[in-house]
């Protein structure tokens, strides 16, 4: 009989056991859930629809900018060489002079 109340006792300290480890095992997915539904509107929040007008502005914008820049490039590259060639006008001038021509 002693050998049934050991089996006994042994498996009420093991359901004993199993009810702490279930505890714990509930507490862990009420974590996990209440960690969900916290993040899940932040992710809502997070996705705005694609915006055409915006992205079609911006690429206009670019493209203006852009050719604005080459204006002014060729602007700047076309008056380095005018002043590049007026300098070996003057520059031919000057030797003129210096030699009495």
């Amino acid at each position: 009989m002693s050998d049934a109340l050991e089996k006994a006792e042994a498996a009420a300290r093991e359901a004993e056991e199993n009810t702490d480890v279930a505890r714990i095992v509930a507490a862990v997915l009420a974590t996990q859930q209440a960690a969900q539904q916290q993040s899940t509107p932040v992710a809502q929040q997070a996705t705005q629809p694609f915006d055409t007008r915006k992205w079609l502005t911006l690429g206009g914008l670019g493209i203006a900018a852009g050719l604005v820049a080459s204006l002014v490039a060729a602007a700047v590259a076309i008056g380095a060489v005018s002043v590049a060639i007026l300098a070996l006008v003057l520059r031919s001038i000057w030797r003129d002079v210096q030699r009495g021509r």
